[in-house]
Formats: structure tokens, C-alpha cells, sequence
């Protein structure tokens, strides 16, 4: 069951960071020229922070 959480919330990491660089990028004007390692760094902070904050309410919770 903990893998099916990690890959819905690494879906919707990845949608959300796509929609955040795509509303910075209308913002701004113009699409960034390196944009692949702008989305990179995005959704890499993104997915730490949000896999650690997983890991430390999954190993907090009663396992049966």
C-alpha cells in the first residue's frame, strides 16, 4: 500500500511542478531557456520534501 501512496503523490508532484514552471514562465513573459533544468529543480526539492514528510508519518503510524 505505501508504494501505491508514492507513486500517486510522485504523479501529482509531477503534474504540479509542470503547472508552477508553466505559470512562472506566463509571468515572466517568455519560457525560460534551460528550461528541462528549472522543471529538474523543481520537482527534485518538490519530491524530497515531500518524500521525507511521507517517510516520517508512515514510520509514525501503527503497523499492525
Amino acid at each position: 500500500m505505501e508504494i501505491v501512496l508514492f507513486i500517486l503523490v510522485a504523479i501529482a508532484l509531477y503534474l504540479f511542478s509542470d503547472w508552477l514552471l508553466r505559470q512562472v514562465e506566463t509571468r515572466r513573459g517568455a519560457p525560460f531557456k534551460s528550461r528541462s533544468i528549472i522543471y529538474f529543480i523543481i520537482i527534485f526539492v518538490l519530491t524530497l520534501g515531500t518524500f521525507e514528510v511521507l517517510q516520517h508519518f508512515l514510520q509514525q503510524s501503527p503497523s499492525g
